[in-house]
């Protein structure tokens, strides 16, 4: 295979602290490569270097003479004076050959950019993307670099650059936390950890075996040098006439031993352990609800009611009316007609795209979570002070000083998900909350919001946190039609592959036989399915009550044994018996709902 980059010896750092050092390794033709790392371990910046828009502080990167790369930045620059299809269309040094506007319309109406004659200056930070995703892939590159290529792509056309590139012989170095995408489109995947760079032959799913195995030899070897360093040690702090003969290497080996047991394999981690408040049975219903913007309709007549602990994702294209749902639930838009009716328990958190411009940039991180909170409830006892609860959200005592306008991509959305999570929601309503986040930090926020005891609602365009997160499918088809389908993602997408599979047969035997479809279709024996008792979100809901009865008369009976103790105080007893009427209550009402779905099951 022809060599396309070697980087030799690459050394970064920004300030005092060191990205990587002392990298080493080969791009070849025709590899397909996906990097990995925690947010600030430095991949956008690796990607700048190559690009030669950053430098470095020592090291070598070489590529192949006249080889044509692309690079897509996570802000790409622009004439703001360009319009979207003089921006998207490949220059060629042949006027003669220049064909390319028609083929720069059909890839930005694929990208949903229509109005192909409108100023850059015009567009949204996410059409930007889009535009530029389009003018890169045109340039057709021999090496194509790509920074965060699915960050404001709806799910189709996701699958569409994955299809794309997959079927490409390109050349593909990319960051992107979309993990579907890295174990479809890449073969090797490099991960910047601890200052070193590792590269493992394989999708990402054999990334994350080799990784494990890497981690646990490395934790085997630090525990053998630790013990031997112990060994060691207590030699080495003998009386120095009794080590006086010893050779000079044993001593020389001991502060190598010293020197490798300071290897850190902690691994920093956001910590989401922050309760939800209690939510009623009621929740919301919606009752014939439309709205349309002009001849855009959002909702028609549509009416829905909201089980408590349901968890729901949110799909379908740019424009159908994603936000805008979420909007009018929030009572952020009004309806044209109907009306959303919220039970009185319900506490809202919304985590949305506007939010994250929503700080004052001039304050310090601290600051600004202070002036919402100075304390953070945990659970019935555990609260911290804001600072510790930042420290949660890996922001260090030092990090806390910094000015907002200086965070990272990454630190602001950690910093939103904190302030959004502070104020204990019991019903979670999520816009797009996996952009900029890091792998590590969406499977801790898959796993928080998959045991959250609330209501989830979420937009994303991550098909693998859909699949993690969601009991069934809002899908928004367009023009006010929403489908509920029960299941995740992946379900949706294979009974949509196997009615297109269906629809073409009967296409296909329609015009090799002259019987029509629709015939066809009439003459086939019917399916004959039995309707369940429960609908699924009453399965749900009876799941979710029983396993959540055996906890609410645990917790009970430890409430009852404190109020018996005698070592609470006046005050103390009074808050119990609070507690006590309060827990009782939910226990009737969960028995009761219980006993309703059980009835209707039999």
């Amino acid at each position: 295979m022809a060599s396309y980059l070697q980087i030799e010896n690459l050394t970064k750092s920004i300030g005092d602290r060191m990205l990587f050092a002392d990298v080493t390794l080969g791009i070849f033709e025709g590899d397909k490569i996906g990097i990995v790392a925690q947010n600030g371990a430095g991949k956008s910046t690796f990607l700048n270097i190559l690009a030669g828009n950053e430098d470095y502080d020592s090291g070598n990167v070489v590529f192949r003479n006249d080889l044509r790369v692309g690079y897509l930045a996570q802000e790409p620059k622009f004439n703001p004076d360009e319009t979207v299809l003089q921006f998207a269309t490949p220059q060629r040094r042949d006027p003669e050959d220049f064909t390319g506007p028609d083929l720069a319309r059909q890839m930005l109406f694929q990208f949903g950019l229509t109005d192909m004659d409108r100023p850059m200056s015009q567009l949204s930070g996410g059409q930007i993307k889009r535009a530029a995703i389009v003018k890169v892939l045109l340039s057709e590159p021999d090496f194509l670099i790509l920074d965060e290529p699915t960050n404001h792509l709806d799910i189709s056309m996701i699958e569409w650059l994955e299809n794309y590139l997959t079927r490409k012989r390109t050349t593909l170095l990319m960051v992107t936390h979309d993990r579907y995408f890295l174990d479809k489109v890449c073969d090797k995947i490099i991960e910047i950890d601890r200052e070193q760079v590792f590269v493992y032959e394989g999708n990402y799913d054999y990334y994350l075996r080799k990784r494990q195995e890497r981690l646990d030899n490395m934790g085997a070897e630090l525990a053998r040098v630790k013990n031997l360093l112990r060994t060691e040690l207590d030699w080495m702090r003998r009386q120095p006439q009794a080590r006086g003969s010893k050779a000079k290497y044993r001593i020389d080996n001991f502060h190598q031993l010293e020197q490798k047991s300071r290897v850190n394999l902690r691994e920093d981690k956001v910590n989401l352990a922050v309760s939800s408040s209690y939510i009623g049975s009621k929740i919301f219903e919606a009752h014939n609800v439309s709205k349309a913007f002009g001849d855009t309709v959002i909702l028609k007549d549509w009416s829905y009611v909201f089980a408590r602990y349901e968890k729901v994702g949110i799909v379908g294209g740019n424009g159908a009316g994603k936000s805008t749902f979420i909007k009018l639930l929030l009572d952020i838009l009004k309806p044209d007609s109907g009306h959303f009716d919220i039970g009185q328990t319900v506490r809202f958190g919304y985590y949305s795209q506007e939010g994250m411009t929503g700080f004052d940039e001039s304050k310090k991180v601290i600051d600004a979570v202070r002036d919402i909170a100075e304390t953070v409830r945990i659970d019935d006892r555990t609260t911290l002070t804001a600072s510790q609860f930042l420290n949660h959200f890996l922001f260090t005592p030092a990090t806390q000083q910094k000015y907002i306008h200086k965070l990272s991509g990454g630190e602001r959305r950690r910093l939103y998900l904190a302030t959004v999570l502070m104020r204990s929601p019991n019903f979670l309503i999520l816009d797009e909350p996996t952009n900029d986040l890091d792998i590590v930090t969406l499977t801790i926020l898959e796993d928080y919001l998959r045991n959250f005891q609330g209501c989830v609602i979420v937009i994303s365009h991550d098909r693998f946190f859909l699949d993690r997160i969601a009991d069934h499918l809002f899908v928004f088809r367009g023009q006010g039609d929403i489908r509920d389908f029960p299941g995740n993602y992946s379900e949706y997408r294979h009974c949509v592959e196997e009615e297109e599979k269906e629809k073409k047969r009967l296409e296909a035997a329609s015009s090799s036989t002259g019987v029509t479809a629709a015939s066809a279709s009439a003459t086939s024996k019917p399916r004959t399915e039995k309707k369940p008792r429960l609908s699924f979100k009453e399965k749900k809901e009876k799941e979710e009550l029983e396993t959540i009865l055996p906890r609410l008369e645990e917790e009970k009976k430890k409430l009852e044994a404190d109020m018996s103790s005698g070592n609470m105080s006046p005050e103390e007893i009074v808050e119990a018996g609070r507690k006590m009427q309060c827990l009782m209550e939910r226990i009737d009402e969960s028995e009761l709902r219980l006993l309703e779905l059980m009835e209707i099951e039999s």
